[in-house]
């Protein structure tokens, strides 16, 4: 009888165990990501600051690349 009580007692607490560690890790995850992306939002809002730069005529986010060739010294050092 008290083997039992035992092994139910353990039981109980694994199972208590795992669902805080549920909600605490989502209250974490929550605050992290709402101060980091929500300050991250706010003060770009406030700079001015676009991350995506969109063409106000077309309304697209696609860019015209230049892909002109250059000459074969520039290639070597890159970096």
């Amino acid at each position: 009888m008290v083997k039992e009580f035992f092994e139910g007692f353990k039981e109980g607490t694994k199972l208590f165990g795992e669902n805080i560690s549920v909600i605490i890790n989502f209250i974490l995850l929550s605050l992290v990501y709402f101060v980091g992306v929500g300050l991250t939002s706010v003060f770009a809002k406030i700079a001015g600051k676009e991350f995506l730069e969109s063409n106000k005529k077309t309304n697209t986010y696609w860019e015209e690349l230049n892909l002109t060739k250059k000459p074969v010294g520039e290639y070597y050092r890159q970096f």
